[in-house]
This record gives C-alpha cells, structure tokens and sequence, in this order.
C-alpha cells in the first residue's frame, strides 16, 4: 500500500524503556508466540473493541498486518466497521447545535452537533448520492466551534448520516449474495481499514454478537445480514482455526472466543452433544492487552492455586473468594493454560509488539501506531485522516467475487 506512517526503531525503544520489566517480558513471550506460530504456518486473530483501538491507530496497524499476512482472522465492533465505512478517523467541527436551529431535545449530552470538514471533491462524492442540506451545511460553517479529531462519521453531517444511508445498501448486497455485511462493506473499504484489508486478503473481519450495538444502523444492518447462529458459527471456526489470540481492549470476550460452540469453558457441551462442529481453547494462546491489573492478579492467583477453578468447582462467587472486582472475561482467561496477560496502554503495546514480529518474521511495515498523546501520536492521527478515505459506494456495488484491489491510494478518491 506503500509507506504510510511508519515508527523509528528509537520511538519504539523509548516506548518500551518505560514500562515494567514484567510487562517487558509478557510482550517478549507474546511475540515469542506469535512468531513461533506464524512460523509453523499457523494463524492469528485479534480480537477488537472499539473506542481506543481506533484512537489509538491500532486498527490501521491491523489492516496492515493483514496485508503483511501477519494476522488472520478479526473479531471487532458495530461501531469499528461503522467508523472504518468513513475513513477510521476525521476532523469536524463541533459547534452549539442550537445556534444551527436544533431544538435541545434533538441534541446528545452538551448539547453539540459536528461538522465533516471533508474537502470539495469528498463533499460533490456525497452530494451524487444524496440530498445534501446546504443550508445546515452554510449555518454550520459560519458557526463558531471548536475542530477536533474524532472516529469517523459517527454523529457529524454529513458523512455520519451517509453512513447510516449507505449501511441500508450495503445490507441489500450482502442479503442477495448471501454474504455478511463485513464482507460487502470492506470491498468498497479503504484499504487501510481492517474490512478493507481483510476483503483484499480474503480474510475473515466479523462483528460478535455482544458487540453488534453501538454502531447506530450500521449494527443494525450487520445483525440483519446474518442469523445469530450463522454469525456465532462463522466466528468459531475463526476462533477454531487460531493458533494465537490476541484482545485488545475489548469487553465481554467470554462471550467471543469461548462462545455457544467452545468446549474447555463448557459453553459449548450441549451442542457438542448433538453434533454440532465444536472446538477447544484448550491449547491455544490467549494473549489480553487490558488495562486493568485486576486481570494480572487474578491470572497469578489462578497459576498458584487454581482458586478461581475451584470457586467454580463449588458454586462459589468468584469475587467474594478472591477480593478482587472479578470481570467476566477473567474467569476463563485466568483459567487457560496458554493465556498471557499484558498490562499496559495499547497505544503503547501494540507498536512494541508489532515492531518485534515483523522484524523476526523479517518483515517490513508501512505504518506502526504511536501513542496519541505523543507528538509522534498526533502526527499519526493526523496522517491518518489525511490518508484513510471513507467507502467508496460505486466499488462496492460493482466488485463481487472478484478481490483485486482498486488502483487507488484511497477509494473515496475515486468516488
């Protein structure tokens, strides 16, 4: 895709020069693993939330990795794929909705509504595939507000009601071909976005069931495009297929990898019972970026004594038993043998990590994140949104089987 952004060997040992050494050493054995399996010829995915993953530019360096063939599978939210439809990130201006003639009630909290500051070429894009409200356009500009950087269409006018227009399309391919709406979606993706890599690719970039809300009709329309069972199976045979898992900042993962057809939890005994295709994390490497240091004392509790095994062994509370929050991700994260937890800032980890692969896999990256409250951080965003453009509809609706990539850096280019 050619060089992007990509990050200094010195910014990167700056970067891991400030964590701890036991943080140190997790990442070292997660690329240890990673490595190990891709050089066996076996398969990553990652697992996504939304929120930081986008902010913090982990999301394109995904996109990348793909390319590279470095991961292969992705797990993610309603709101990424909402987000990557219109370019990951984008700088509107935010303004007193009020002044623009809205009533409070129409309003989100603050009171605000966004401008897409998109140029002139982006905005006649939209104006041929729908009416475009020049008026709110004028009293918008004219209004006085602040420019920030921010995901990508979302509440802003018009690319973030663009969207939520184009998702109703995007549904009605997806439904006549019999494909998810990922799928349809990423064809017409920039190819700096994890739909649009993993269309190119051929691999799999999927919404899970707990997080088909939050993207507005976008998650409405990926939840239509396939059945829950449809949608829960597809994701097992990704999460089947791994040989490395790798979440990232993300919530409710007990109902992700170890879902309705995952054996070593239990979720997935009854369906084992009756035939259905099952599978085992057993011997699997879970590697969690998270946060919170509850998830490290919980996994050290587990490896000592298997309290929270026994807990479950006897109907216990798990919270009361080991005096910690307890989170539900953490009851079978602590209790794989191969999971791996690394604390820390994914703004942070993920460039550290995805340096040390690609140089023992031997090779080269176009673009690696850096943390966004870094210069190199808002440089990285703002390349970003100069970069990344939003879905292109006319390449959506004409590729179908064929994956050749568009001769564009950027298809909202060409649109």
């Amino acid at each position: 895709m050619g060089t992007f952004f990509p990050i200094h060997a010195d910014v990167i040992a700056d970067l891991e020069q400030a964590l701890s050494q036991e943080t140190r050493d997790h990442l070292k054995q997660a690329a240890d693993r990673i490595v190990s399996a891709k050089e066996a010829g076996g398969r990553v995915v990652i697992v996504t939330g939304s929120g930081p993953n986008l902010h913090e530019g982990v999301t394109t360096l995904i996109a990348e990795l793909i390319d590279k063939g470095i991961v292969d599978g992705v797990t993610t939210s309603s709101a990424v794929v909402a987000h990557e439809m219109a370019g990951t990130l984008d700088r509107v201006r935010r303004v007193d909705g009020t002044q623009c003639g809205f009533s409070p009630d129409e309003l989100p909290l603050g009171g605000h509504f966004e401008l897409s500051l998109l140029d002139e070429q982006q905005m006649e894009t939209l104006a041929r595939e729908m009416p475009l409200d020049r008026p709110l356009l004028q009293r918008l500009r004219e209004t006085e507000g602040d420019e920030i950087i921010k995901a990508a269409g979302n509440m802003a006018y018009p690319l973030g009601y663009r969207t939520e227009r184009i998702a109703v399309e995007v549904l009605q391919r997806a439904k006549v071909e019999g494909r998810p709406f990922e799928e349809v979606a990423g064809r017409g993706a920039d190819p700096r976005t994890m739909i649009g890599a993993g269309w190119r690719a051929g691999v799999p970039v999927l919404v899970t069931i707990p997080q088909l809300v939050g993207g507005g009709g976008v998650g409405l329309a990926i939840g239509d495009s396939l059945s829950i069972t449809e949608r829960a199976a597809r994701i097992a045979r990704m999460m089947a297929e791994a040989d490395v898992i790798v979440e990232s900042a993300v919530a409710l993962t007990q109902e992700i990898h170890d879902g309705p057809f995952e054996t070593f939890t239990g979720h997935g005994i009854w369906a084992a019972r009756d035939g259905h295709p099952v599978y085992s994390l057993r011997d699997k490497t879970l590697i969690r970026f998270d946060l919170d240091p509850g998830l490290q004392r919980v996994w050290e509790i587990e490896r000592r004594s298997s309290t929270v095994q026994e807990a479950i062994n006897r109907g216990l509370p798990k919270t009361k038993l080991l005096k910690v929050p307890f989170r539900m991700e953490m009851s079978g994260f602590a209790r794989l043998p191969g999971s791996l937890p690394v604390v820390g800032d994914i703004g942070v980890l993920w460039p550290i990590l995805a340096a040390d692969v690609a140089r023992r896999l031997q090779i080269d990256l176009e673009f690696l994140p850096c943390p966004q409250q870094t210069e190199a951080g808002r440089q990285m965003r703002e390349s970003i949104v100069r970069n990344v453009g939003f879905l292109c509809r006319d390449t959506m609706l004409n590729l179908s089987d064929s994956r050749r990539a568009p001769d564009i850096s950027s298809p909202a280019a060409s649109c």
